[in-house]
């Protein structure tokens, strides 16, 4: 028999935080992606309606163009017409963009007009521009920034080029050290609309010793304590300055992330976590990052992107477990972060958060203990007013597996091909009000939302 542990939530209302922002869950891609296949498709358009679909449903609201590629010579800097249909998918969603300009062996006029062109035509679906990737990292292939306070002359010199526009900056790889220079630095400018970070919690995936260890370390409570070491190494610096901060490009590994870990149900159960504990530390919000169809990609086209050499792009599209998670943040990531207590007391790998929208709140419990030191949670959720009706939603994948790579399901449905989904709630029960009990298998997380009519 599976053993069990309690748990107790107790809701700390009516005092809430932060609200969580619309644009909070977002995706990443190599500005590559922009230009189209050897067919003239393209990926990002209006009419690529499978993509748009599942944009839609996956909650995704926020979408940055950039990494390696943006920067790079050897790859073309995207037209106007490139833009016009990245744009077109942008309208069709909605989403928000955040646009990299090159600052690498970059062209200041040439940025200029790319600028001038998005904001004459597309200022509504625009949240920033960026100038370079990981600028942190040109110190290998672009000595002319060989540290920070040459970055931060060169920034200014960009920025200043393309007047009456909004940046966000610095978008740096592994040095938040330069964020929390940046912030410092840049905090009065009218130019700075928000402070950007990258951030790989896994570090690179050649590091790895195994897929089951990457799997391990992705659910594990040291996970938890780099995220708070890496908010205090800068996000405590762009608050204070009366900026937003954003984790404009992020995954569990850098380098495309581990086989057999990355896209496995393992990731799903990573990426519900850390938009939940970043969305309680007050960021602006997430973009998770894929490179041409990599392990950490949240989305992978039917069939394989690459065949034959050619780079046609298809028209429907894989979703990856890492996806899941996000689906599940959009079912209880709307609303201002409500403080709650744990009570743990078998100390079982187990995350809580709660999210407060109008008299309703949502908590997600996240039971990561797996294989041998799997436990069933018997949670109770406490709080004064809540009502004895609730309704829940499980994520799950076969046998409770963190390895599954198919067969995940949220609310008993999987995301289908065309970017579709038909999960359902389930009815709770309570025997009184102020309780809310729920069962929550090993390996899986609950989505329970619940009506808390005094709050």
């Amino acid at each position: 028999m599976l053993a069990q542990s309690p748990v107790t939530l107790t809701l700390e209302g009516p005092a809430y935080r932060n609200a969580i922002p619309e644009d909070f869950s977002g995706l990443s891609f190599e500005t590559l992606l922009e230009i189209p296949g050897t067919n003239r498709q393209y990926i990002f358009s209006g009419t690529n309606q499978p993509l748009i679909t599942l944009f839609q449903t996956l909650g995704i609201h926020s979408l940055r163009l950039g990494g390696n590629t943006a920067d790079m010579p050897s790859f073309p800097i995207p037209g106007f017409a490139d833009i016009d249909n990245l744009f077109a998918f942008a309208r069709a969603v909605p989403v928000k963009v955040i646009y990299t300009l090159r600052m690498r062996n970059g062209n200041l006029a040439t940025n200029a007009a790319i600028a001038r062109y998005i904001k004459d035509h597309y200022q509504a679906q625009l949240t920033c521009f960026a100038i370079g990737n990981e600028p942190d990292y040109y110190r290998k292939v672009y000595p002319v920034i060989k540290d920070y306070p040459a970055y931060r002359d060169a920034w200014k010199k960009d920025a200043a080029a393309i007047p009456d526009t909004l940046f966000c900056a610095p978008c740096t790889g592994g040095s938040p050290i330069w964020t929390r220079e940046f912030a410092d630095d840049f905090a009065k400018s009218p130019l700075l609309t928000l402070i950007t970070q990258h951030d790989y919690p896994g570090g690179s995936s050649r590091r790895v010793a195994s897929a089951a260890a990457a799997r391990d370390q992705m659910l594990s409570p040291a996970w938890l304590a780099h995220y708070d070491k890496f908010y205090h190494a800068f996000a405590t610096t762009a608050q204070p300055n009366g900026l937003a901060y954003r984790l404009e490009e992020a995954s569990n590994y850098s380098e495309g992330g581990v086989k057999n870990a990355s896209d496995t149900f393992s990731a799903a159960l990573w990426s519900l976590d850390y938009l939940h504990w970043w969305a309680a530390h007050g960021a602006g919000g997430i973009n998770f990052h894929g490179r041409r169809w990599v392990p950490n990609c949240v989305i992978h086209p039917v069939p394989a992107l690459e065949v034959d050499g050619s780079t046609n792009w298809s028209r429907n599209y894989n979703i990856r477990p890492i996806g899941y998670g996000i689906k599940a943040f959009d079912l209880g990531g709307h609303g201002h972060v409500q403080p709650l207590t744990l009570s743990n007391p078998d100390a079982i790998n187990l995350t809580a958060y709660a999210v407060r929208e109008g008299s309703n709140i949502v908590v997600t419990i996240l039971n990561k203990s797996h294989g041998r030191a799997a436990r069933e949670a018997n949670v109770t959720i406490l709080g004064n007013g809540i009502s004895k009706d609730a309704s829940l939603m499980l994520l799950t994948a076969p046998n409770g597996g963190v390895s599954a790579q198919s067969g995940v399901t949220l609310g008993g449905a999987s995301i289908e091909d065309d970017g579709s989904w038909h999960g359902q709630w389930t009815a709770l029960h309570s025997t009184q009000p102020g309780t809310c009990a729920v069962k929550v298998p090993p390996a899986s997380a609950a989505i329970v939302k619940i009506s808390a009519f005094s709050f």
